[in-house]
């Protein structure tokens, strides 16, 4: 059995419950305790995962003393008090994307995190994800030899529906919601991950498809948050990378990444929202054909069939496992989560000013 420093909280449930409880159970935690707002959705989600306790007030997860850690999976516009509260409590906390509402509150989170001496680290793991792990080596070792531009096109139907969708915290802003934080994130992590810092920032916001209900009511409103982005960025090390995204577009065509230097092309493609964990790179160089790489086994060390998100967050997890045995804060940690949440704001000022925002 996990000993009390392998004991985690879960505030949120949803993928709470179906990525965060079973990752952390699998890596030799024993998942102490879930809240949600709703007993209902909480107790469902216990009763589903085979957790014990049940909170809707996560103050109170937060101060139990036998809790070594918590893992925050609320709408984003909680994040700042509940990571703040949770590090001042002694607790190590993996928090979600998008990391806050915005930089202030950004680098309070940080500065909490650096005075507790805790693990401290957001939930990035597309990081792990074959595809862009294979990436980053192929990057790594020059395969395509200076890199001068990045391309990513994600075009999903999701909000293509045929009665107006439900008025929920993604069309929040005060909750933090939209593409832009909820998808925009993981990709502005992963290009930094592989490129280096972000030198300047434009974008634009759009909502195509602002038609939702209000349940409660039953009344027509409209969504605050978009659900169509663009932003182009300029990389301190050189190189630029443009991204166009939308969940409101029909048919779904998935994502298509194509990264390119002086010398290659490297190439992944999704059908959703996330990466797979049997994700191909096609790839080109010395101008040869494009042919399909055989990712190295290291990239896919096990499967989960429980979940094909699981593989990479119980590999996210593991890193989390080591900076809390070793003191340290690996990455994606609130450093990374904080420079992510510097471009989004870039990206939101840009599209309400018109201007390129530098860094």
């Amino acid at each position: 059995m996990p000993s009390s420093a392998r004991k985690i909280g879960i505030i949120g449930v949803g993928f709470g419950a179906q990525v965060h409880a079973p990752a952390f159970r699998s890596e030799g935690w024993e998942v102490a305790a879930i809240c949600s707002r709703s007993r209902d959705k909480a107790q469902k989600a216990a009763q589903d995962a085979g957790i014990d306790d049940v909170y809707t007030d996560p103050m109170e997860l937060i101060r139990r003393e036998d809790l070594a850690a918590v893992s925050i999976i609320t709408p984003p516009g909680a994040h700042h008090a509940l990571a703040i509260s949770a590090l001042r409590s002694g607790k190590h906390v993996l928090c979600e994307k998008p990391f806050a509402l915005d930089a202030r509150q950004g680098k309070e989170m940080l500065e909490a995190a650096e005075q507790s001496r805790r693990t401290a680290m957001v939930a990035h793991e597309f990081r792990h994800t074959p595809q862009r792990a294979y990436i980053k080596q192929l990057l790594d070792e020059g395969y395509i030899g200076k890199f001068q531009l990045c391309t990513i096109e994600l075009f999903l139907d999701r909000y293509v529906t045929k009665e107006p969708r439900p008025f929920t915290w993604i069309a929040r802003k005060a909750d933090g919601g939209g593409l832009l934080g909820a998808l925009g994130s993981h990709y502005i992590d992963g290009l930094r991950q592989w490129f280096g810092e972000i030198e300047s920032v434009s974008g634009r916001l759009a909502t195509l498809r602002p038609e939702l209900v209000d349940t409660a009511t039953g009344k027509k409103v409209e969504a605050e948050t978009d659900d169509t982005f663009t932003m182009n960025l300029t990389f301190r090390n050189g190189g630029c990378a443009t991204m166009i995204a939308s969940f409101a577009t029909t048919p779904t065509r998935g994502v298509k990444i194509a990264v390119m230097g002086d010398n290659g092309t490297l190439i992944a493609e999704q059908p959703g929202p996330n990466p797979l964990e049997n994700g191909v790179v096609v790839a080109s160089r010395n101008g040869a054909p494009l042919q399909a790489l055989a990712t190295p086994p290291q990239h896919t060390p096990f499967a989960d069939a429980r979940d094909h998100r699981l593989m990479a967050f119980r590999l996210l997890v593991r890193d989390f496992t080591r900076g809390v045995e070793q003191g340290t804060s690996p990455a994606p940690n609130f450093t990374d989560g904080l420079r992510c949440q510097e471009v989004l704001d870039a990206v939101r000022e840009s599209s309400e000013s018109g201007r390129t925002v530098d860094l």
